[in-house]
């Protein structure tokens, strides 16, 4: 995180969260060096899925494929609300994405400005086809600390080779929509990162994308790997440059993943997903849902994050985390993002 954010997070601290912090490190520390899970305190960090609708078709997506084997929906504000009462005292990052466009939801706004007003660093991640001049203006109303903005090329005909179906026009517009009313009203926040997937038919665009940002006056770019689902013999998605390859070319051709799966993953001990529905899964490379822990319409987080079934998946990362289907395309202790600040 940023210089910015950091301050930004440090004001969102009290006794309560400190505390329980302090509690999940250590618990975690301890589970990671002995291989005997211990998890004391509740999430510092969630993901809420507003919805798993969206306008566009990206080829790695499930939500862009149209492949979800679980019900496409959106996320209801009275649940949200509800769940939030029960975790704001203890919660710090609050993340409106998993699958989906957020904006989509009529109510993702309004939910964002209610975790706000609990003191909780929210953030989202968007395509920007729906920034438009109302939408931008009560973004920055809600209070979120950060945004997002998937920008994966610098020309119409290379951005949408990934984001199919996608508008380039629309997503430098609603930038600088967005850019305009957080400077009329006055507002620090949100701050705003450029997130540039960096695929084959982006990656000669890397230089152009830094200037783009820098002119729009955009507080930051980031370059993340891409994941892709089948990768072992190749792919016409994996970029040249190995910097910015989830993935190594081996000597006969084929393709591993960079991150040797170490059994651990802070993730388990920090935060968790809950879908649009409910549903209570343990990170987001878990796309469609398949690891269940629970259902937050059927009982509490507190039952479940540190229910049996919670527990025993947190053993399995700490013994087995490679016969795991959801981390055999993990990033988590690798080098995924390299960054540079307008």
């Amino acid at each position: 995180m940023s210089f910015k954010e950091n301050i930004r997070v440090l004001g969102k601290l009290n006794a309560s969260k400190v505390f329980n912090a302090i509690k999940v490190v250590a618990s975690y520390h301890y589970s990671r060096i002995t291989k005997k899970n211990k998890h004391a305190g509740m999430p510092l960090a969630l993901n809420f899925e507003p919805t798993t609708s969206c306008n566009l078709r990206c080829p790695e997506c499930p939500s862009g494929l149209r492949s979800f084997s679980r019900p496409t929906g959106m996320l209801e504000q009275k649940f949200f609300q509800k769940t939030i009462d029960e975790l704001y005292d203890k919660l710090i990052y609050l993340t409106f994405y998993f699958q989906g466009e957020p904006y989509l939801n009529p109510n993702f706004l309004d939910m964002v400005k209610y975790a706000s007003q609990k003191n909780i660093f929210t953030f989202t991640s968007t395509n920007a086809h729906y920034l438009n001049d109302e939408n931008a203006k009560r973004t920055i109303e809600s209070g979120l600390d950060k945004l997002i903005i998937s920008i994966d090329g610098t020309t119409q005909e290379v951005y949408e080779q990934y984001r199919i179906g996608g508008n380039l026009d629309k997503v430098i517009e609603g930038t600088k929509n967005v850019l305009k009313w957080k400077k009329q009203l006055k507002s620090k926040t949100p701050y705003i990162v450029f997130q540039f997937l960096v695929v084959k038919p982006n990656e000669h665009q890397i230089e152009d994308a830094k200037r783009l940002t820098k002119e729009l006056g955009v507080d930051e770019i980031k370059f993340k790997t891409a994941q892709v689902y089948n990768y072992e013999n190749g792919n016409d998605l994996i970029p040249d440059n190995i910097e910015y390859s989830r993935y190594k070319k081996n000597a006969d051709g084929t393709y591993t993943i960079k991150n040797k799966l170490l059994n651990q993953c802070w993730r388990m001990w920090s935060g968790c997903v809950i879908t649009w529905d409910g549903l209570v899964v343990p990170c987001c490379f878990d796309k469609d849902a398949e690891h269940r822990l629970g259902n937050l319409k059927e009982t509490s987080l507190k039952n479940i994050w540190h229910s049996d079934s919670y527990n025993q998946f947190r053993s399995s990362i700490l013994h087995s985390r490679k016969e795991i289907d959801i981390c055999k395309n993990c990033t988590e202790g690798t080098k995924v993002w390299a960054s540079e600040t307008a």
